[in-house]
């Protein structure tokens, strides 16, 4: 097992190894203590590992409660984080108690925001169970959901008090989930570790699970201890997505958010004018089964675009590879979103 210490406001650790499902009420009672837990997963989780999870939980000395809702993006809202809301005060859940998040992305950040707001803020746990969620919407307190303008525009930065990635649960995952996950794990790369890239270049790139999840915290931990609230550096973890969060807009999300950010990788790429790191990331993406470009039209996109969260006044930040290892953040005006959506999509299309 490996251990990663996040050093924010809230300090926390991320725990990564096999086993952890079945461990998750030992180890939550040495960073939490005893108390009462709300588990909160979607339909498709809950069936998979509920059981056990509340097993280990009673096990462990916790009164572990159920809320499950219907899984997909497309419940990810206000409506169904009202009802998270009211399972909680219906059963009289208190800031002395704890949310368990288990499932992917769309459950840690709806879990999470219901745990931001219930009584002005309780403590919250992560579990997640996909590659992305593991790699990336676990760690750095972001939650949130969508509104109809647009992704995670309703939100709160709220740090979890523990996060246990069981790698045995991303070992049985399908290659579709494994292929979500490595988009974040290809940006991080693109960001900061060029060995970690190569690594997404090789056929078994799946293989040391526990260490390739480890490091991909470790690189996210650096960035949201320096900006906790994404007012600076933190910005570059938003690589691909600008540009992504618009294709995934535009699909009406049948395409997955991992899907999206890898396209919106290598648009972005073609936005900054680099060649060379637009071809690295299109063979990236292909060797973990991830899709190079999307059937939108830069006006579509960009239009799509103006809704982002990011988008402040007039600007919105952009992150533009430099080289493999290396970004920037640029400021773009809005109206020359479109402009930079045509470079990228043109580049694209050239090397690929």
């Amino acid at each position: 097992m490996q251990t990663v210490h996040i050093g924010v406001s809230a300090p926390y650790d991320v725990l990564v190894g096999p086993g952890l499902l079945s461990e998750c009420g030992a180890r939550m009672r040495e960073a939490v203590g005893l108390c009462r837990v709300a588990i909160v997963s979607d339909s498709t989780v809950d069936a998979l590992c509920g059981d056990p999870v509340e097993r280990s939980l009673r096990d462990a000395g916790y009164d572990a409660l159920r809320c499950v809702f219907p899984a997909g993006e497309r419940n990810k809202t206000l409506a169904t984080l009202g009802g998270i809301l009211e399972f909680l005060a219906e059963n009289h859940l208190t800031r002395a108690d704890v949310v368990v998040a288990l499932g992917g992305g769309v459950t840690g950040d709806m879990a999470g925001f219901a745990a931001a707001v219930y009584m002005r803020g309780i403590r919250f746990v992560q579990l997640p169970t996909t590659l992305l969620a593991a790699v990336d919407a676990s760690v750095g307190g972001k939650t949130a959901v969508d509104l109809a303008a647009g992704k995670n525009l309703a939100g709160a930065f709220h740090q979890p008090s523990l996060v246990l990635t069981d790698v045995d649960v991303l070992r049985a995952l399908p290659q579709t989930l494994l292929s979500d996950g490595a988009a974040e794990i290809i940006k991080h790369g693109v960001l900061a570790d060029a060995e970690l890239f190569a690594r997404m270049c090789e056929p078994d790139w799946t293989r040391e699970m526990e260490t390739i999840v480890a490091r991909n915290v470790a690189i996210k931990c650096d960035v949201v201890v320096a900006d906790e609230r994404e007012n600076g550096a933190r910005q570059l973890l938003n690589l691909g997505h600008t540009f992504g969060h618009a294709v995934e807009k535009c699909s009406g999300y049948a395409m997955s958010h991992g899907q999206s950010v890898a396209v919106g990788m290598v648009i972005a790429a073609g936005a900054a004018g680099n060649e060379d790191v637009c071809r690295a990331i299109i063979a990236a993406n292909r060797n973990c089964g991830l899709p190079v470009t999307a059937p939108y039209s830069a006006k579509t996109l960009a239009e799509a675009a103006l809704s982002d969260k990011k988008r402040r006044g007039g600007l919105v930040t952009l992150v533009l590879p430099e080289r493999i290892g290396r970004c920037r953040l640029e400021k773009v005006e809005v109206s020359r979103l479109e402009k930079y959506f045509q470079k990228g999509i043109s580049m694209a299309e050239a090397v690929s």
